[in-house]
């Protein structure tokens, strides 16, 4: 049976975080259809603990731990006249890895999965390449910078052009290019114009029987203490998130209290840098860091808040809460690509004067709220499953009615 070559910018484990837990998820269903050959990046010590489970699903792998400081792939991007991504996730012995492994086995397809792992695709290939950007990078550089001060808005800018061209590359080469959401992969055509070939959305999913709220109990701390309790999670280090989350502790949250003083909001994710670290414990704000298990939180929230004026396609975050039958209260911008009915699944408002009005009227009703986040479950359950996301790959690689691959024949 030919394999499959699959090509990470991270280890697609623990599936923690968004992109983790959309490539692990495709890995797994790509091993169900032939011998997945992985290269990805550990991105620190830790993840080489895991390297057990990635031989389990893998009949072979290379994991470097990816160590070039940031300045060095700076000054290598620009020597090259090419985006810093790309030169942040150039490794010599990976790139060895990938020829040899092509040489040596029976590689049909390779799946690339993010725009910076695409310089891995030998020049020479003839097989079948999917190449899944999951987002478009390129708008979100160019997002940061029309908000950045110099010099980071022009950094920022040269970020944005250069991925632009990197995408259209890609997507002129790929037989497949695969970006989250059709919003995503409609904003990929109009960049990229006539030079894509076939670009489509592969959805995100969400693993709905983990997130249950008759599986999780609240968690204790939040369940004991006066609320209501308005939640975000995230990565804290991720700028999109930090200022959502900044969004919440100086715009919306005092503006909350002056109606309801006990309101507290919690902030969960790992790596929360100084400033967030700061507000913790003033003024109804709670910083919690890295948890082991982000289900107890959602399951103790009255209200889940995602004020993202940054987004890129589809927030996991909020799969995670609809699935967890909580209230969500989001921008325009986080809810692209779900596809849930305002006011039914979701709450969706612009403005800070309008998040905090509709904040309030969910604090206020209870069973509406209640209302709200069964539906939500309903819909993510219905909808949003990683089977029904990923019921497209089989055929996208050429392999729909194949037998079971290396996996489940183990």
């Amino acid at each position: 049976m030919s394999g499959i070559l699959f090509l990470a910018h991270r280890l697609p484990y623990p599936p923690d975080r968004g992109d983790r837990i959309r490539s692990c998820n495709i890995l797994r269903a790509l091993a169900d259809l032939g011998p997945v050959h992985v290269g990805c990046f550990a991105e620190s010590r830790a993840d080489l603990r895991h390297e057990a489970w990635l031989r389990e699903v893998a009949a072979s792998h290379c994991m470097p731990l990816r160590s070039k400081p940031l300045p060095l792939a700076g000054v290598e991007a620009l020597l090259r006249g090419e985006a810093i991504s790309l030169a942040a996730f150039r490794h010599r012995g990976l790139m060895r890895w990938v020829r040899e492994t092509l040489a040596r086995e029976a590689v049909d397809t390779i799946y690339v999965f993010s725009g910076q792992m695409g310089q891995y695709v030998p020049a020479d290939w003839q097989g079948r390449l999917v190449v899944d950007l999951v987002d478009v990078d390129s708008a979100k550089f160019e997002a940061y910078a029309a908000t950045a001060r110099p010099p980071m808005a022009q950094i920022h800018a040269r970020e944005g052009r250069l991925l632009r061209s990197e995408e259209a590359r890609l997507a002129a080469r790929a037989d497949h290019t695969l970006l989250v959401s059709e919003a995503e992969a409609a904003l990929c055509r109009a960049r990229v114009g006539a030079a894509g070939r076939d670009i489509r959305a592969l959805a995100m999913g969400i693993d709905a029987a983990r997130f249950d709220p008759a599986q999780v109990a609240p968690h204790p701390e939040l369940a004991s203490a006066p609320g209501p309790h308005i939640l975000f999670t995230g990565q804290m280090d991720y700028p999109p998130n930090v200022a959502a989350a900044r969004r919440v502790i100086e715009r919306l949250l005092p503006a909350i209290r002056q109606h309801i003083p006990t309101a507290q909001f919690h902030v969960v994710g790992r790596c929360p840098g100084a400033r967030l670290r700061g507000a913790d414990g003033q003024g109804g704000v709670r910083v919690w860091g890295e948890v082991p298990d982000v289900r107890p939180f959602l399951a103790a929230a009255d209200l889940v808040i995602a004020p993202m004026e940054i987004a890129r396609g589809v927030q996991n975050k909020v799969l995670e809460a609809m699935a967890m039958e909580r209230a969500v209260l989001l921008t325009p911008d986080a809810a692209t690509g779900i596809g849930a009915m305002d006011g039914q699944d979701f709450a969706v408002e612009s403005s800070d004067g309008a998040l905090v009005a509709r904040a309030l009227a969910l604090l206020a009703a209870p069973a509406r709220a209640a209302a709200m986040g069964q539906a939500a479950r309903r819909f993510v359950v219905e909808r949003m499953s990683w089977p029904a996301a990923l019921a497209a790959l089989p055929a996208l690689l050429g392999r729909d009615g194949q037998q079971p691959g290396r996996r489940d024949a183990a």
